[in-house]
């Protein structure tokens, strides 16, 4: 995800916060490293514990986009930056084990996005998914017209056995999914999908099999870009991070009753509870077919703010209750949570460019 700079306005955060050398960040498929574009090459870090794993610098330009592939030797590059190294409607496929590019995907407008995949390489342009073979000389096997797509929006699960894609429709406000094997974020498993509305207000979780809608959470009140959204390995969490530096973190599955009694008795003073998830909700949920929507929301169960209230990116630890942030100020940081009251406490900060 582009998380660099934004276009100034007064929710973005500060902008002297922003590493100026910072052009992309994002995770892997199982989110135990990331990798960073800069505008003088690449760096790839293990998330936790957090580690610099490699670096390569570049003496003729920048990279404005970097896709990984596992832990593997194979990413995928689209030039950016002041100088960009490479055009940006070009996917360059890189085998750092060589230094060398591999293999070269040419396009008619400009690359807003790229995933890996064990057997394909997907690209996103501004109206189009496209899907092409992953090897020496690629093939295009697919493409599919979308919605404007500024944002390059595009998920695929990350698990080894399923190979659900999904991406914006042709209508805004629509989602395609496909299935390989015969956005925006998908379970492992590839049973669920969610999405952002367009105001970043709330997150809605559908099954991909039927497109049925399994849960509404709502993150907040206030309009926000939403910048990751990122289901736990079991699928049984979700976190979600904006471009106010905040990142909300939501149950999926009902919790054990002791846990979810103990939350209840210290919030039954309060307006808003515990739900059955263990997300909160208002107490004038019984009412909700005389009151608006808003009063039968369920909201996160914890959340937390970064330091300068930058965009960041977020993908679940190693470790359960555990949230992996990248910042656009350069920064990685590992947040550690509590399963019944929600509290959230920052376990370390690093600097990584």
């Amino acid at each position: 995800m582009n998380i660099g700079r934004p276009v100034p306005r007064a929710s973005s955060g500060s902008q002297e916060a922003y590493a100026p050398e910072l052009l992309y960040a994002t995770f892997n498929q199982d989110y135990g490293c990331f990798a960073i574009g800069t505008q003088s090459g690449f760096r790839i870090f293990n998330s936790d514990p957090y580690k610099e794993k490699m670096r390569r610098e570049f003496k003729d330009g920048g990279i404005g986009i970097v896709a990984m592939l596992y832990r593997s030797n194979y990413l995928a590059f689209v030039g950016g930056g002041r100088n960009p190294r490479f055009p940006p409607n070009r996917v360059m496929l890189w085998d750092d084990a060589s230094s060398n590019i591999v293999a070269e995907l040419e396009f008619r407008s400009d690359v807003l996005n790229v995933q890996l995949q064990r057997e394909r390489i997907v690209v996103v342009l501004r109206n189009k998914c496209i899907i092409c073979s992953l090897e020496a000389k690629p093939r295009h096997l697919h493409a599919f017209e979308t919605a404007d797509n500024d944002r390059g929006a595009l998920a695929i699960s990350g698990g080894s056995q399923s190979s659900i894609l999904a991406f914006p429709g042709r209508q805004k406000g629509h989602i395609q999914i496909v299935d390989l094997q015969s956005a925006l974020a998908v379970s492992a498993d590839g049973t669920m999908i969610a999405s952002a509305s367009e105001k970043g207000t709330l997150i809605r979780i559908f099954d991909t099999a039927n497109g049925r809608l399994l849960h509404e959470l709502r993150r907040g009140v206030d309009r926000a870009d939403i910048y990751s959204i990122a289901f736990s390995p079991d699928s049984t969490r979700l976190c979600v991070s904006s471009d106010k530096g905040t990142v909300h973190i939501f149950n999926l599955e009902a919790k054990q009753s002791m846990g979810l009694q103990q939350q209840q008795q210290q919030q039954q003073a309060s307006a808003v509870s515990a739900g059955k998830s263990g997300n909160r909700h208002s107490n004038l949920k019984f009412m909700k077919d005389l009151l608006p929507k808003y009063f039968s929301s369920e909201w996160s169960f914890a959340h937390f703010r970064v330091a300068n209230e930058v965009r960041c990116i977020c993908g679940f630890g190693s470790e359960r209750n555990s949230v992996i942030v990248l910042c656009a100020d350069g920064t990685a940081q590992k947040y550690s949570f509590d399963s019944y009251r929600g509290n959230c406490v920052r376990d370390w900060y690093r600097k990584f460019i």
